[in-house]
């Protein structure tokens, strides 16, 4: 097996399927083998469709040697889906015991819209009990780790997908976003995570009317990142929010020279170790050499007000169902879950409150992206986190989880990229955040950085991971 080929960006091994320089049952075979290897180890991929994946690997190769309809945009790409989002036929556990048993009698819109493509699911991946930690361990599924450093987490909660990415055991991913959910994965794993806007893509009821969530995309790199959001963008007609029309992210966005960066290494009081701020300094650095105007930007936020409004947005909505399932299954449940649903019963203002603050958190911004197209941040407070679920504190996410201010500000895209490596080995992503709805202009900062910082395609810059013995 070649570990080069499990590494292969998303949009090469299109173009060398249309060439039939390779196919994607030799891609799959090589996924499926990467899996059996490594992900005893790493714990990413808990459920496996392996006779599934190699049956439409098949197909797919047929319709590239014209046998068959046209290929189709992501046609023969193994794509692993979180274990959280309905897909007809397979568990969906959302990483819980209560739902052990659970399997999905309908498929999400936006991976409807990957399967309409050609992407082939071949495994579901790892994520906290209801999507509610920063760290992927759960009682269903155990410690998912991070493939850079073992003792850390890849983040949460779509930390099996940046995981799975990050190791060679998928081409494309989805993940979901809340609290920061797709960006710090991104960040811990060096993989490129999108926070699209709201209502960019479409997502099922009733949390499609909750202004904090989003469905994304996770890829190795920018381009195939812009590759899997064009599938999954677009109205949709179960979906009230979903924005009409379809914005289709352009292929080679212009580079970043004149573009008026603005750099906060804080946003407004987050807890930021020294590592980080000067990773952010150094990724500020590169835009400055692109020829970008590039400015440090303060902003003047209440961090306990901004604390309490993401308490009351998550006891009204998010953790008012995680609640329930608190009073129904609280033995089967993970300490972090039930410490969740008890933390946002504790809010201290009402919902209209919160409202108020997310109004304020705003301003500031939109302060910031009226004088400047972009805002580049931090995406957590430190390079990663510790593995396990015994490691793990919620309070960490109110002082370190820099991602919560763009849930707040739900409109703002958000493209996460890699940029440094910390003294324990583990990456350290920054996020790219710009004005509302303005996905194309992050798409463009993000791939001007990615073109003069590249990972994955040097197998230096790839996770050391040993394989677990035959």
């Amino acid at each position: 097996m070649s570990d080069d080929l499990c590494y292969l960006p998303a949009s090469h091994a299109l173009a060398l399927f249309r060439d039939h320089e390779l196919s994607p049952v030799e891609l799959m075979r090589a996924t499926i083998e990467r899996i059996e290897a490594l992900d005893p180890v790493v714990n990413a991929l808990p459920v496996r469709l392996f006779d599934e994946a190699l049956e439409a690997a098949r197909s797919a190769e047929a319709r590239y040697a014209g046998r068959g309809p046209e290929p189709r945009p992501l046609e023969g790409l193994p794509v692993a889906v979180k274990d959280e989002v309905e897909v007809a036929g397979q568990p969906c556990t959302e990483g819980s015991l209560i739902l052990k048993d659970n399997v999905a009698s309908h498929t999400a819109a936006c991976i409807q819209r990957i399967i309409d493509a050609g992407g082939i699911i071949h495994a579901r991946s790892a994520t906290p009990e209801f999507c509610c930690a920063a760290i992927t361990d759960s009682r269903i599924w155990g410690v998912t780790r991070n493939p850079w450093n073992l003792e850390h987490s890849p983040g949460g909660s779509s930390g099996g997908s940046g995981a799975a990415l990050a190791a060679g055991m998928a081409s494309l991913a989805t993940g979901s976003d809340i609290g920061g959910s797709i960006r710090i994965p991104a960040s811990f794993c060096g993989v490129v995570g999108f926070k699209p806007p709201y209502g960019r893509v479409p997502q099922d009821p009733p949390f499609n009317l909750d202004h904090y969530c989003h469905d994304g995309p996770m890829a190795r790199t920018v381009e195939d990142c812009r590759l899997l959001e064009n599938v999954m963008a677009g109205p949709h007609r179960d979906d009230i929010v979903s924005l009409r029309p379809k914005l289709t992210i352009p292929q080679d966005p212009p580079g970043v020279e004149g573009l008026r960066i603005a750099v906060s290494p804080d946003l407004g009081g987050f807890e930021v170790t020294g590592e980080v701020r000067e990773n952010l300094r150094q990724a500020a650095a590169v835009f400055g050499a692109l020829g970008a105007d590039v400015e440090e930007v303060g902003l003047a936020l209440d961090m306990a007000d901004v604390r309490e409004a993401a308490r009351a947005h998550f006891a009204a909505i998010f953790g008012s169902l995680i609640g329930q399932a608190v009073l129904e299954h609280r033995d089967l449940m993970t300490g972090y879950a039930i410490a969740f649903a008890d933390d946002a019963r504790e809010a201290t203002v009402s919902y209209y409150r919160s409202l108020e603050i997310e109004s304020e958190v705003y301003a500031e911004v939109a302060d910031i992206l009226e004088d400047h197209e972009i805002l580049i941040a931090p995406v957590f407070g430190v390079p990663a986190l510790k593995a396990t679920a015994a490691d793990y504190d919620i309070e960490v996410m109110y002082r370190q989880g820099m991602t919560l201010i763009f849930n707040m500000c739900s409109r703002c895209p958000v493209l996460v990229v890699p940029c440094g490596r910390s003294r324990d080995g583990v990456p350290m992503g920054i996020q790219i955040a710009g004005r509302t709805y303005d996905d194309v202009g992050v798409f463009r900062a993000a791939a001007a950085f990615a073109a003069a910082r590249p990972w994955f395609d040097d197998p230096v810059l790839r996770p050391a991971l040993e394989r677990s013995p035959e």
